[in-house]
C-alpha cells in the first residue's frame, strides 16, 4: 500500500497545538499536581518537550536516557522552561531499554523516591536509514537492533511499570508511529517495530484494563532521528514538538473524556474534539483503531 492509498480519519489535520488540546488550563491548574510522571527517551525531540509539559504542568518528573550528559542538558531545559519560581522536581536516571535489569532499577528508584507510578510515556526509538533493502544492511547493527529498541524497549518499560500503574489507575503511552500503516521502501525494521508496538499496547489494554494505555504518532518532526533516516522532508509536513507533547498531555490529564481510546492507536495529527464528535461511537461500536483484517 502506497502513502497516497492510506486511509485515514476524514478530520480536521493538525501541525500544532489547537484549542482543544490548549494546554494552558493544565499549566495554571491541578490536574497533574502530585501526579509522578516517568519519561523515558527524554533527553531531547519529542521526549523533552513531553516532559517540558508535564512539569510545567505541576508533575513530578522522571527523565530517562542513555546519557548523563543529555540528561543532564534536558533538566537545565526543563527548569529554564518551567521558570525558577514554580521549581520543578525532576529525577534523573541513566539506562538502555534494551537492558531489562536497567529499566527494572530504574522504575525501582521512582517508586522508591516518589512512593508511587501515574503515567509512562515510552517514547525511546531508533532507526537505521532508509537507503537500502534489508539484505543489504547488517542485520544485527541495524534492522534487528532498530527492532529491539523500539519494541523490546517499551516492552522492557511496561514490563516493570504496569504493576506500579495498576495501583494507581495510571497511564501508559508508547510512541509508534504512522509508519506502521504505510509501506515504505526500505524502511521495514522501523515500519515492522511500530505495526508490533500498537498491537503490543492492545495488549497492555486487554490484560491491564485498569491503566489507560495509548499508542501515539506524534506528527512528522525534523527531529535528528527523522533527519538521519530520511532526505526528502521537503515534501513531508512538518509538525511542532509540541503538537504530540499537548496531545498525551489531553489524553492523561485523568477527566476519563479519552478513555474509550485506551488500547488504540491515536494520531496527534487528528483533532481529537472532531475525532470525538464525529467517531467516537463508530470507533467504540466497531472496535476500530486496532489491528485487523479489513475487506473493502
Amino acid at each position: 500500500m502506497s502513502r497516497s492509498q492510506f486511509k485515514n480519519l476524514p478530520v480536521t489535520v493538525r501541525h500544532d497545538v489547537y484549542p482543544a488540546i490548549s494546554p494552558e488550563s493544565y499549566f495554571s491548574g491541578s490536574s497533574f499536581r502530585d501526579k509522578v510522571v516517568l519519561v523515558v527517551g527524554a533527553s531531547k525531540g519529542i521526549g523533552l518537550s513531553i516532559s517540558t509539559f508535564y512539569a510545567r504542568a505541576g508533575a513530578k518528573l522522571a527523565i530517562v536516557s542513555r546519557s548523563q550528559k543529555a540528561l543532564d542538558v534536558a533538566k537545565s531545559q526543563i527548569h529554564l522552561e518551567v521558570g525558577s519560581s514554580a521549581k520543578p522536581e525532576v529525577f534523573s536516571a541513566v539506562a538502555d531499554v534494551t537492558d531489562t535489569n536497567a529499566i527494572a532499577e530504574v522504575v525501582r528508584k521512582v517508586v522508591d523516591k516518589y512512593g508511587r507510578l501515574d503515567i509512562v510515556v515510552a517514547n525511546a526509538g531508533t532507526s537505521s536509514p532508509w537507503d537500502k533493502p534489508f539484505v543489504k544492511t547488517d542485520p544485527d547493527v541495524d534492522w534487528w537492533k532498530t527492532v529491539e529498541v523500539n519494541l523490546r524497549g517499551v516492552y522492557n518499560v511496561a514490563h516493570y511499570s504496569l504493576p506500579h500503574l495498576e495501583k494507581t489507575n495510571g497511564a501508559f503511552v508508547a510512541v509508534s508511529s504512522m509508519a506502521a500503516q504505510i509501506n515504505l521502501p526500505f524502511a521495514s525494521a522501523y515500519v515492522v517495530s511500530k505495526a508490533a508496538l500498537n498491537r503490543f499496547i492492545e495488549y497492555v489494554s486487554i490484560e491491564h484494563p485498569g491503566v489507560k494505555s495509548f499508542s501515539v504518532h506524534p506528527g512528522s518532526i525534523q527531529t535528528e532521528m527523522a533527519l538521519a533516516v530520511l532526505s526528502n522532508w521537503e515534501s513531508v509536513p512538518v509538525d511542532t514538538l509540541q503538537l504530540p507533547a499537548a496531545t498525551i498531555l489531553k489524553l492523561t490529564d485523568g477527566s476519563g473524556r479519552f478513555d474509550w481510546l485506551s488500547g488504540k492507536f491515536v494520531s496527534a495529527n487528528w483533532d481529537l474534539e472532531e475525532v470525538e464528535r464525529d467517531w467516537k461511537e463508530k470507533i467504540v461500536n466497531e472496535s476500530l483503531l486496532v489491528t485487523r483484517i479489513v475487506v473493502d
